[in-house]
């Protein structure tokens, strides 16, 4: 939040030269020369009845009346000015320069940052590449504002805000870029200062209801990572794959070919951060009153873990470094990297061509396919496991279509809407509405309550672990940044055995599964045999796709529709005993064991089916609205970076 006042003060000294200290009395312009980032723009389509223009740049009597003086108009003192001289009061003259209703708070601040191996070839790559993912992170940043205009913001007004209307005229906000982390590290990010100020149909300006864009930020998040992830693979022919970063987590989409050794070089302030939460955790579950008994729950849930996570953060956090030109800080990075990293040079300085190589063997063997039906399946299994009760809303079951989209399609533009498609198959094929309306909200679609059609008891339960006995030999450290007391032989700090709760992300997966077993009687009564391997490969890491038999003699038949086993169970072991791409896969033995059964009973199903109805799928021209397999549009030099959405 941006609230007028001490806050504003601090984007103000701050954010706006690049999380630098701005010198006391000097200009805005001069103190981001000094720190060598590029000047603030203003973005936005209410920008035009303001009288500015997108890409305008940023000055600072505009920043300090539209977010320091509480939501006035960016150009209020000559607005004030030139009422005064034509004889109004000093009152009217303020009224006219002010846009509706004082506010406290101003603004939202978004930050916006691409998937580390993309800021790593932009760190590492040369003027071109730099130049390609820097017009890709910035689309990226205007089609989720845009979405934000259409879908998320309104204006509430009337009594207890019971009147909810989109500004007609859109927003304004103001981007600001840096370039580096607190580390030192390069980390290419925008800070967008969304105002909440907007226009009604009337004319009157109102506010923004911040909340509902609270609401909706990890379906911007999603978003904006699903976009800038596309428009970079696109440009520069590569691909993505999924990467684990936390076991036990959803995997995180990465440009494939960028070692890892890499992204833990750029992971220094993680590195720190994680070691003191292990040290915060352990004081946690061994805490005791003063006769012996615990402080705290025994094991360490989610909810406790995210905020030992922000304590961390803040007891790790360096101080602020001082900014240099981007040029200046791609050099030292690259020869930083060279030295330290542990990946070779010639991998460094040809790092896009590694990445393109490992692109054209991902793009040769998974196919992008989209079927919208199983997309349903996997999304609602997920966020029905994931969300406590397993009650969710339209912005859940959004974020995550787009996670499943991204983790599909592999970089591959999609068509515009298929995000929404997806959420409409989910809520009307695998949703209850349990809304209980008391309220006039309560009755808009972004706020209807839903749960899964399908009961999930029969997964297994997320075990606690025992409640372990205080051992007097690993008392919590004084300080848990510090050393612990006594700690035992050999094991370093974050070693303990600390007992956690089981992510939610884990039931998912096995939720998933459970869920497309339900396929096979899907299929039968619609009639319709899913090709449930090609669509299982295009959401499984690489290197875990069973190879094509080598027989040259067969090279010219056509392919089976129901191709082999989707996991390559040896490739699958070695990568485990490797600890390497998919380490975070995590897969259990008795995961294992559901989802190789799963996928053995969905491949003969779907030969079966595919024999039974060859004949009757190739005289159907149409197929219903919610069966749909999505392919998207191959690129080509007749088509504009704006078809994929």
């Amino acid at each position: 939040m941006i609230r007028a006042g001490q806050m504003y003060r601090y984007y103000l000294r701050e954010t706006v030269v690049g999380d630098g200290r701005r010198p006391a009395r000097t200009p805005l312009r001069a103190a981001q020369e000094q720190a060598g980032v590029p000047v603030g723009r203003w973005m936005g389509r209410g920008l035009a009845v303001l009288g500015l223009a997108p890409g305008e740049e940023v000055t600072e009597a505009q920043l300090r009346n539209l977010f320091g003086e509480r939501g006035r108009h960016p150009y209020a003192d000559r607005i004030e000015a030139d009422r005064l001289a034509q004889s109004d009061s000093p009152k009217k003259a303020f009224k006219a320069g002010a846009l509706g209703r004082r506010v406290t708070v101003t603004g939202v601040d978004f930050v916006f940052r691409p998937q580390p191996t993309i800021y790593l070839l932009w760190a590492f790559g040369d003027e071109e590449t730099r130049q390609v993912i820097e017009a890709a992170h910035e689309r990226a940043i205007e089609r989720v504002l845009e979405w934000i205009e259409d879908e998320v913001a309104v204006i509430r007004y009337g009594k207890n805000g019971i009147y909810r209307v989109r500004p007609p005229g859109g927003l304004v906000a103001a981007r600001f870029r840096h370039y580096e982390a607190r580390s030192g590290r390069p980390l290419l990010h925008d800070h967008l200062l969304l105002s909440v100020k907007g226009q009604r149909l009337d004319g009157k300006w109102g506010s923004i209801h911040t909340t509902a864009l609270h609401e909706n930020t990890v379906a911007a998040s999603a978003l904006y990572n699903e976009l800038v992830a596309s428009e970079v693979c696109e440009a520069l022919r590569l691909a993505t794959e999924p990467r684990i970063v936390t076991p036990g987590r959803r995997p995180v989409m990465e440009i494939a070919g960028v070692p890892h050794e890499l992204i833990r070089w750029t992971a220094r302030r993680s590195d720190q951060i994680a070691a003191c939460l292990a040290e915060l955790e352990h004081a946690y579950v061994t805490a005791v009153d003063d006769d012996g008994e615990p402080l705290f729950l025994p094991v360490v849930s989610e909810r406790a873990r995210a905020k030992l996570n922000q304590i961390a953060a803040r007891k790790t956090r360096p101080s602020k470094r001082k900014t240099r030109p981007l040029a200046l800080l791609r050099k030292e990075w690259k020869e930083s990297a060279i030295r330290t990293s542990k990946v070779a040079a010639d991998v460094i300085n040809s790092l896009l061509e590694h990445a393109r190589a490992a692109a054209a063997a991902i793009r040769a063997r998974v196919g992008a396919v989209v079927d919208i039906a199983l997309a349903a399946v996997d999304v609602a299994a997920t966020v029905f496991a994931m969300n406590e009760g397993g009650h969710f809303h339209r912005r859940h079951l959004l974020a995550e279509a787009r996670r499943h989209l991204a983790l599909v399609l592999r970089g591959r533009r999609r068509d515009p809407g298929l995000d929404d498609q997806v959420v409409a198959a989910v809520i009307s094929t695998h949703c209850l509405d349990i809304t209980e309306p008391k309220t006039v909200r309560a009755l808009e679609a972004g706020y209807r309550l839903y749960t899964a059609r399908w009961d999930l008891a029969d997964l297994p339960a997320r075990s606690r672990p025992p409640t372990p006995a205080p051992d007097p030999d690993r008392q919590p450290p004084a300080d848990p940044g510090e050393p612990a007391a006594l700690r035992p032989p050999g094991q370093d700090a974050g070693e303990w055995d600390i007992p956690r709760i089981p992510l939610q992300y884990d039931r998912a997966v096995l939720a998933g599964a459970a869920v497309r077993e339900k396929l096979a009687t899907i299929a039968a009564v619609r009639g319709r045999a899913y090709d449930v391997v090609a669509y299982q490969q295009a959401a499984m890491p690489e290197q875990l796709l069973a190879p094509k038999p080598a027989d040259p003699e067969h090279d010219d038949q056509e392919e089976e529709t129901g191709r082999g086993e989707a996991i390559d169970m040896t490739a699958l072991r070695a990568l485990r005993k490797s600890r390497t791409d998919v380490e975070a896969l995590d897969l259990t033995a008795d995961r294992l064991r559901r989802i190789q059964e799963a996928a053995t009973k969905m491949v003969n199903d779907s030969r079966a089916r595919a024999d039974r109805h060859t004949t009757q799928a190739d005289a159907d021209a149409v197929r219903p609205d919610d069966q749909q397999a999505h392919r998207p549009p191959q690129p080509g030099p007749h088509r504009c970076r704006e078809a994929g959405h």
